[in-house]
């Protein structure tokens, strides 16, 4: 009735929790694109069905996933993301129950030492069940999200997501992700500047301390605006540059 799909590269730090948080399902999928850690053996050893792949980008890949699976129902999990019971006693009830074609969940995010209450972080509803056909990712690299044109129902018990366990994670994390967002951004036509990115850097921190009300997370609300407002310089400084390569011929 239902298929888990996670996509995966390098992550023998997490898949084993994130499996066992899945087991309970009757399919789970791995898509890793070309984990040179224990990933894949992990992986294999826990029963997942493990498909080798490239890395066309994180939307993309989900779609790959969804057309692999081979249940009615598929839940979306990515690999820093665990199920508890309370939800998936909550996802089968709502599978059972054909309320809706395609559910959201709300997620409680850790950064670094704290579960984050406030800085746009929670409930952090992100739609992942949905009934296959019904819903698809949109083709972004990065930020990809599941679109659909039903109605979208809401779980209430939220999935774990362990985002970020260390600093050296955040400056890894932002790095990869302003890059690939600037690719997004640049082919969704936008224009990079210096300019754009100390404007956008900016106003990225005044919304995540204040209008989000980071500033209730304490210290760590105050570390993740500066956070965010640095990948999003990056990633408007990246665009830039980017677009400077291109005009160049380079």
């Amino acid at each position: 009735m239902l298929s888990v799909v996670i996509v995966t590269k390098n992550e023998a730090r997490n898949i084993e929790d994130c499996l066992k948080s899945a087991a309970w399902a009757d399919e789970v999928i791995v898509l890793d694109s070309g984990s040179s850690d224990d990933t894949v053996k992990l992986a294999v050893a826990a029963g997942a069905r493990v498909i080798e792949t490239d890395w066309p980008g994180y939307g993309p890949q989900q779609n790959r996933g969804i057309d692999a699976a081979s249940y009615e129902w598929v839940y979306s999990l990515d690999a820093d993301e665990r199920i508890t019971p309370q939800l998936a006693a909550e996802i089968r009830h709502a599978i059972e129950g054909n309320a809706f074609n395609v559910f959201d969940v709300p997620r409680s995010s850790l950064f670094v030492n704290r579960f984050m209450r406030h800085s746009g972080w929670w409930p952090d509803r992100t739609r992942r069940l949905f009934r296959k056909g019904r819903a698809r990712f949109t083709e972004h690299k990065i930020h990809a999200n599941l679109a659909t044109q039903d109605p979208v129902g809401h779980l209430k018990e939220a999935m774990t997501h362990y985002s970020f366990f260390d600093y050296h994670s955040v400056v890894e994390k932002m790095n990869r992700y302003s890059s690939g967002s600037a690719e997004d951004l640049n082919a969704a036509g936008k224009r990079g500047s210096l300019a754009a990115a100390i404007g956008h850097g900016l106003w990225t921190f005044i919304r995540t301390y204040f209008i989000k009300a980071g500033f209730l997370d304490g210290q760590p609300g105050l570390i993740l605006a500066i956070a965010n407002a640095e990948g999003t310089y990056y990633k408007y400084l990246k665009l830039w540059e980017l677009q400077n390569r291109q005009a160049s011929g380079q």
